[in-house]
């Protein structure tokens, strides 16, 4: 898949001309400081584009020209020392997009004795200036906010300050998924599962909130491809099946060499579209050959989903939508629905028939032959898998009565326990909330019956892509 560069963020520090000639060594002390940021900012994984201290419009005017040249993503506003509002607005407005306000001091306070010690105003005045980081950010909110230009704050200190860096890591995070979504193709083959109306989306809404191109793929390419499978290539597959899947002695090696010959026309399909996820569904009737083709996807749509190109099932092309961004964030993304409740417990379980996400789960993931997909056509070879135990965040993409897209997240735990053993995904899920008001919360937001689960809890970092895609973003537990 190509996403393009690297994630650009731009960095620049601001201050005032005026002060230089007033206290010396001021400017080489605060652009000392950037230059900290910007190697902190490399560390977490961004090009930076640090364009230094700018003190005057004209300087941001050119800086401006710069961050859009340079393609960046994001910018990073960093507040040395109180600064004009116009050493900023050219540079952010010609650049066009979101800015990160960075409010960091360089200590938790300023050294009240020594400093009233110095017995010299003038370099007082210097040190205070070098400590005044929260003096403009009011001045630049108000041009900002009437600009229309979004904007954000990370407020502490430049310093061991967790919290501060912890958001700040957020913001790159956030902002290297929205690249990867701008840049990200999908490709979606097949049709709708009849009747499920939650699930039907408009491609073109997609691309204006994610970016992106959305392929669309006729199952008769991936048949094509299928035939052009030879039987060394089956070989090499259901080896690696063996290899990466518990098979259980109930799957016959028929089925397993049926499903590894899809596997490999899926890779390839994948490979010649550039493709980084995938909604699909068939039913083949009246194709011999679809039909076959569609009942032996599951195992090969398991394994791109476990080395990052997320495959959703049913055709729900929201659910991959969000599949691929917490697979982004390194979180997996398996695709799941509300199974059952089980209120002794407190738990509800979720799962789906179809594609798991084989790198999230708890153990080896399971491979089980059915003699029915329940509500599909055909029978084959399924996967039975539960998410790893510990924190996990539940993602939906959802469309609005209004016509936007909206983020809905749910932080909670896997747990062990019993499961359904029906050769499907399938899990028990816990909520802050408890399961009877979680389920009531959930459901107001009017989300489809999909949703991505993924492990560890990364609700911060939605709210952040969200807000950098201009979405609103709902997070109930």
């Amino acid at each position: 898949m190509n996403t393009g560069d690297q994630l650009k963020v731009g960095l620049f520090g601001i201050g005032l001309d005026a002060y230089w000639s007033q206290f010396p060594g001021l400017r080489e002390r605060l652009t000392g400081f950037t230059e900290q940021i910007a190697r902190k900012l490399e560390n977490l994984g961004a090009r930076v584009i640090e364009l230094g201290l700018i003190d005057t419009p004209e300087k941001s005017f050119s800086a401006g020209h710069q961050f859009r040249k340079a393609d960046v993503d994001l910018i990073f506003l960093h507040v040395t020392t109180y600064a004009l509002s116009s050493t900023v607005l050219p540079a952010v407005r010609r650049a066009k997009v979101p800015v990160v306000i960075l409010n960091l001091a360089p200590a938790p306070a300023v050294d009240y004795f020594n400093f009233n010690r110095l017995g010299d105003r003038t370099k007082m005045t210097g040190e205070w200036l070098a400590h005044c980081q929260a003096c403009p950010v009011p001045e630049i909110a108000n041009v900002l906010q009437r600009c229309r230009i979004p904007f954000f704050q990370v407020t502490g200190m430049l310093e061991d300050d967790a919290e501060a860096w912890t958001e700040i890591a957020e913001w790159i995070e956030a902002a290297r998924v929205a690249h990867v979504m701008e840049h990200n193709r999908l490709g979606v083959m097949g049709h709708y599962y009849g009747g499920m109306l939650d699930i039907y989306s408009d491609l073109t809404q997609q691309s204006a909130y994610f970016g992106g191109h959305v392929e669309v793929i006729e199952v008769e390419e991936l048949a094509a491809l299928r035939n052009q499978v030879n039987e060394a290539d089956v070989s090499g597959r259901v080896a690696e099946f063996k290899s990466i899947f518990d098979v259980q002695p109930d799957c016959s090696e028929e089925e397993l060499r049926r499903a590894a010959g899809t596997s490999v026309a899926l890779d390839r399909l994948v490979e010649s579209h550039a493709l980084g996820s995938l909604a699909y569904y068939h039913k083949g009737t009246g194709s011999a050959e679809n039909e076959d083709l569609i009942s032996s996807i599951i195992l090969g749509t398991s394994l791109l989903t476990g080395r990052g190109i997320p495959v959703a099932g049913e055709y729900e092309i929201k659910n991959a939508q969000a599949m691929k961004i917490m697979d982004s964030f390194g979180a997996g993304g398996s695709f799941s629905e509300f199974y059952a409740v089980d209120y002794n417990d407190d738990v509800v379980l979720m799962g789906h028939d179809g594609p798991g996400h084989i790198a999230i789960a708890e153990g080896k993931t399971k491979v089980r032959p059915l003699q029915v997909y329940h509500g599909k056509v055909g029978q084959g070879l399924s996967v039975e898998m539960s998410v790893k135990h510990g924190p996990v965040t539940l993602l939906s993409v959802v469309q609005t009565a209004e016509g936007e897209l909206k983020l809905l997240s749910a932080q909670g735990e896997s747990v062990p326990g019993p499961i359904l053993e029906i050769g499907n995904t399938n899990s028990r899920y816990r909520f802050s909330l408890g399961v009877r008001k979680f389920l009531t919360e959930w459901n107001a937001q009017g989300p489809a019956h999909h949703c991505a689960v993924g492990i560890g809890h990364a609700s911060g970092k939605l709210e952040k892509l969200a807000a950098l895609l201009g979405m609103e973003c709902v997070q109930v537990c």
